[in-house]
């Protein structure tokens, strides 16, 4: 299991919309990841099972989007996997030593943003 290195990727504007599904196709094609998950494509996302790199079901917690060639952190973006993080959806099942670096990860957007963490209210 693992938690991705932060990459204080530009964010994008915050009134931008957030359609994962979308958003995932963009990275795809920006990351050559057509056939299956690398690098560039894990740069998206917060968390993967490091036991199936290979498998794009494997990643977890999206939070970036290609918009004008480049990888930006989408607010509304961080601002659900926040929520799903608090447990909004049914939570997410990560191993306990990954919340932590997973929450630290969203705080440094949140900072970023200007705007408090959920789990520090």
């Amino acid at each position: 299991m693992t938690v991705t290195q932060f990459r204080d990727l530009p964010l994008a504007d915050h009134d931008r919309e957030w359609d994962s599904e979308a958003a995932d196709r963009r990275v795809r094609t920006w990351a050559g990841a057509e056939e299956e998950p690398n690098a560039r494509y894990r740069e998206a996302h917060l968390w993967y099972d490091g036991d199936e790199p290979d498998n794009f079901g494997s990643y977890k917690l999206p939070v970036a989007d290609v918009i004008g060639g480049e990888l930006k952190a989408v607010p509304h973006a961080v601002h659900a996997a926040a929520a799903i993080m608090n447990g909004a959806r049914g939570g997410i099942k990560v191993p306990a030593e990954d919340v932590g670096r997973i929450k630290s990860h969203l705080a440094k957007y949140y900072a970023k943003m200007g705007e408090t963490p959920p789990w520090e209210h």
